[in-house]
């Protein structure tokens, strides 16, 4: 199972690689944050559409907001109280997504 917290090491890692893409870490709380911008609002709900159906298969569903062509992502896993494996997957597909759009 991914919804445990990853050891010390794999955490330095992978926030390294995620926040080469856009990723901050939260202050306020144990998690990881991006804001994404598309051209139009069809792409930002076409994009939404996409990481929802992957979330729903992984049953990890990120925090989000969405105004016209903006999307704020927030994930963070409530199972653990805080970042794991699972976010991380979660945060890789939604760059992966996002780079097609």
């Amino acid at each position: 199972m991914d919804a445990h917290w990853l050891t010390p090491a794999e955490r330095e890692q992978q926030l390294l690689e995620l926040k080469a893409t856009g990723w901050v870490e939260m202050e306020e709380r144990d998690a990881i944050y991006k804001e994404l911008t598309f051209k139009t609002f069809n792409q930002a709900f076409g994009f939404m559409s996409r990481v929802a159906l992957q979330a729903e298969r992984m049953n990890h569903h990120p925090e989000w907001f969405n105004v016209y062509n903006k999307v704020q992502i927030t994930l963070t896993t409530h199972a653990c109280g805080g970042l794991s494996k699972r976010d991380i997957k979660l945060a890789k597909f939604i760059d992966k997504v996002a780079l097609t759009m």
